[in-house]
């Protein structure tokens, strides 16, 4: 067996580790604006040149991005969610619905059965945002309060990993809940809200499996309508 000899971090690795630390452990969260450069660097006990390259260095991993004179902020919690991010650019809407339609399932399953009352008061609230915004045709609103009702969905499932997976996948999602009511009403999620009040498992992921076909349906529409 050949074993690779050991060797020690350079100073940029270190900074590099204790900075993708502090993102991936949450205490430094998407859309935070890390500290001003002296401040990082009497904290580091580095040159200025050092953090600089170990800033280089996230940003280019996608974990940080560098506004000039705004500052420099958490845009990903994990390198695994840049990557997620980048491939899911690179799908196509079916491909999307498809991921979607996995993650709610098991989402509205594990929320029937694990929610709390508060998890409950923050699903009405939010659901009730969609249908009022639905009733007044804003979209735009309706958009945003749809994605708002599927995170609080995944909280009340209390898998943290799920929440992850979900908010990695979020901005894909959303912009899928945009390209399906451009030309169409909102998909009205009645059924799956009061299946998950209710602790029935079986039907709210009945209802995914339905609103997901309905959206598969829009997509075969659309794609006839062009052909």
């Amino acid at each position: 067996m050949k074993l690779n000899k050991t060797r020690r971090l350079s100073l940029v690795e270190q900074v590099t580790t204790q900075i993708g630390s502090l993102i991936e452990s949450g205490q430094w969260r998407v859309g935070y604006r890390i500290p001003a450069e002296p401040l990082l660097v009497e904290e580091l006990g580095v040159s200025r040149n050092t953090l600089r390259e170990a800033i280089r260095a996230l940003v280019h991993s996608g974990l940080l991005k560098t506004k000039p004179g705004d500052g420099t902020f958490v845009i990903s919690s994990s390198v695994l969610g840049v990557a997620l991010q980048r491939r899911l650019k690179e799908s196509n809407l079916l491909e999307i619905l498809e991921v979607r339609h996995a993650l709610e399932r098991e989402t509205a399953l594990l929320a029937a059965v694990r929610h709390t009352s508060t998890d409950i008061e923050k699903i009405k609230l939010n659901f009730a945002e969609c249908e009022e915004s639905a009733l007044v045709k804003d979209y735009a609103t309706f958009i945003e309060a749809d994605i708002k009702l599927h995170k609080s969905i995944v909280k009340a499932a209390h898998n943290q990993l799920l929440m992850d997976l979900y908010e990695q996948v979020a901005e894909s999602i959303q912009l899928s809940i945009g390209n399906m009511i451009t030309n169409y009403q909102p998909i009205p999620h009645s059924k799956l809200v009061n299946a998950i009040i209710e602790k029935n498992s079986e039907g709210a992921a009945a209802a995914v499996d339905e609103y997901i076909q309905q959206f598969k349906d829009r997509i075969q529409a659309a794609t006839e309508d062009q052909q």
